[in-house]
């Protein structure tokens, strides 16, 4: 017997809505680790390096090695191979507290120290800028920070010798970091790791060409009270 053929029913097309948005991911993506290190990546990797020195995960000298390899780094994809291997490099950062500086002047102008056949010397009770540049042709200069005011947290000296001297004093206890180069001289700076968290922080870059380029602190002097120095400095720049 023929069965009766029914006829074949279309089938209904899926229903189909609006794409899945994307799972979330960071707020700044930078796949190939091109994106160019801001001085608070910079901070955030050190405050990870520091808590790792703590915690007896790395000695000092591979502390201080790491240390300067942070601030030598130009881009984001060089600085997170430093902290990959550390608890707290792989996990996303908390934000960071608040500073208890005032924000930093990023678009004023460099202070300017320069000395041909001659000698200029920085010192006494002066106030930091963000960045000084410092210039010596068969000259002398020096930039005493011992009894300096400063109104921000980083303070970039950058510095270039020939046949001259660029020397930089700073208190015992403040951060200091250095990169650069003596050709036929002497580049030479003595690296300080702040006991508190807020302490300023200077970095000295640069290069000597038959010169010398030196930052070291100071023996006996200090930031006294170093938390009401900075509390002070962010008071009088609210104008409370």
């Amino acid at each position: 017997m023929d069965l009766e053929k029914q006829p074949q029913q279309p089938v209904a097309p899926a229903e189909t809505g609006p794409a899945p948005a994307p799972a979330p991911g960071p707020a700044f993506a930078d796949p190939d680790g091109s994106l160019r290190a801001s001085d608070a990546d910079r901070d955030r990797i050190a405050d990870i390096l520091r808590d790792a020195l703590a915690e007896g995960r790395i000695d000092p000298e591979e502390h201080s090695d790491r240390i300067d390899a942070v601030y030598r780094a130009k881009t984001v994809g060089e600085l997170e191979p430093i902290v990959r291997d550390l608890p707290v490099g792989r996990t996303r950062p908390e934000p960071a507290p608040a500073p208890l500086y005032g924000p930093d002047d990023t678009e004023g102008p460099a202070d300017n120290l320069i000395a041909v056949f001659s000698s200029t010397t920085r010192k006494g009770r002066w106030r930091v800028g963000r960045r000084t540049n410092a210039f010596s042709l068969f000259g002398n200069i020096e930039i005493d920070l011992t009894e300096a005011i400063f109104a921000q947290r980083l303070t970039t000296i950058n510095a270039t010798s020939i046949f001259g001297n660029v020397e930089v004093r700073v208190p015992e206890n403040i951060s200091l970091r250095g990169s650069g180069t003596g050709i036929f001289g002497n580049f030479e700076v003595v690296t300080l790791e702040g006991a508190d968290p807020q302490a300023p922080l200077v970095v000295v870059n640069g290069f000597a060409i038959f010169g010398n380029v030196e930052a070291k602190p100071k023996r006996g002097k200090w930031i006294t009270d170093l938390q009401n120095h900075v509390q002070g400095k962010l008071r009088k720049h609210l104008g409370h």
